[in-house]
């Protein structure tokens, strides 16, 4: 992709037989993003996430979308997240506490169940121990397979002719559905129960001004939600751990600010976000393996971006991967170097150039509730264990539905 749009902030390009305009200009982007937001509808293109739910919070509709958007605020908005803190803490401690010193763990799908678990704790409460238990496992497997679902290009190719990958995915979703519906047929039963995210969804309605689900609809959106939320932590904290296990000096310096903050953990109430060099740190994973890598909007009518006359139904293509390297915004783009966000401006009004979260009306309703979990789960791995990758193990990327590593197999040891 560097190669192709080196030297042009819009270039027109075919993707997997789809004609496309790839945005390369930050500015460009954030007019798209937030300025322009209105022109831009979503794209047909890398939409895996409506093959999962069409009604709700993906829905093409925008009044629908927001709708649904204000519905699970509640559970996310920053003032909110604070409670979940000694949840996540403790899913996070008795899952590091499994692993056994010297045998290897796969990190991503480690991470895939780790995530899943808190999504459900936290988002979904009230579940029997069995029945969270045997729905963690499963969106564990829905999680992996849905972050390693080739994207684009040739690999999408070749598995559409196999059609594995494809059978995979959809085994893996039918057996979180069946286990939901479960879920949901049992608080019909018992429509006082509280069960969170899951609750709301199924007491909206007509009456109260909002569009209701179909059962069907309502465990849909209910997996769109569990996924959404842990495939992106999942890839992010694979990145982290492995940077940490080649980057000996970043560790020492995040363990120390670990060990002072840990007498300040927040309490009940209050949203812990990551601050210090555990931000700048994770600041920089997510500008270097942001998990939404690539994205993709329509436009709902003509439009001028940078001096290019676009049509009307146009799929406009942008990268979070190439504007978070750009030389001019970055210095030394492809370096590690979490203090470099001690003299890099963060201001909103720079939100197209750093994106992991997306920007405008359309970012990542989780925003507050991915910092608070990334925050934690890195700090309880760094206070147990001292991790490493097996001998003449070679790490790549694989920008596949989000940005992983291909494979990450990591030999733990006690700290």
């Amino acid at each position: 992709m560097e190669r192709l749009l080196r030297g042009h902030s819009v270039r027109n390009l075919t993707v997997d037989g789809v004609d496309a305009v790839f945005v390369n200009d930050p500015m460009l982007v954030r007019s798209i993003l937030v300025k322009d937001s209105g022109n831009y509808g979503k794209g047909e293109l890398f939409q895996k996430g409506r093959n999962i739910s069409k009604a709700g919070m993906l829905a093409e509709d925008e009044v629908l979308h927001r709708h649904y958007r204000r519905l699970a605020n509640p559970y996310l908005r920053a003032s909110k997240i604070g409670d979940y803190h000694a949840t996540m803490r403790g899913i996070a401690q008795d899952a590091v506490a499994s692993w056994r010193p010297g045998h290897a763990v796969d990190i991503q799908t480690e991470m895939c169940r780790l995530a899943g678990a808190i999504a459900l704790g936290t988002l979904f409460p009230g579940m029997p121990p069995g029945t969270s238990a045997d729905l963690t496992e499963r969106l564990a497997a829905l999680n992996w397979e849905t972050i390693r679902r080739p994207l684009y290009g040739k690999h999408l190719s070749r598995a559409r002719g196999q059609g594995t990958s494809a059978h995979r995915l959809a085994r893996a979703r039918a057996g979180v559905r069946e286990l939901l519906l479960t879920c949901i047929e049992d608080h019909l039963r018992s429509p006082d129960a509280e069960n969170g995210y899951l609750s709301s969804l199924l007491s909206d309605s007509e009456e109260k001004g909002g569009r209701s689900l179909t059962v069907d609809e309502v465990c849909d959106e209910a997996v769109m939600m569990l996924t959404a939320g842990t495939v992106t932590t999942a890839s992010v904290m694979s990145w982290a751990l492995y940077v940490l296990s080649e980057e000996p000096l970043i560790e020492k310096n995040l363990i120390e600010e670990q060990a002072k903050a840990e007498d300040g953990s927040a309490g009940h109430g209050r949203e812990r976000r990551p601050s210090g060099y555990t931000l700048r740190f994770l600041m920089e994973i997510l500008r270097l393996y942001p998990p939404v890598w690539i994205s993709c909007r329509k436009t709902r009518a003509q439009v001028t971006l940078g001096g290019h006359s676009i049509p009307e139904g146009a799929n406009v293509v942008f990268s979070s991967y190439l504007l978070h390297r750009n030389p001019e915004r970055y210095p030394e783009p492809h370096r590690f170097d979490p203090d470099r966000w001690l003299s890099t401006r963060t201001s909103i009004a720079d939100g197209a150039m750093y994106i992991p979260f997306g920007a405008g009306s359309k970012g990542c309703i989780g925003e507050s509730f991915a910092w608070q979990e990334l925050d934690i789960l890195l700090g309880t791995v760094l206070r147990t264990w001292r991790l490493s990758t097996e001998p003449g193990a070679q790490v790549r990327t694989a920008p596949e539905t989000t940005l992983h590593p291909r494979r990450l197999l990591m030999i733990p040891r006690p700290r």
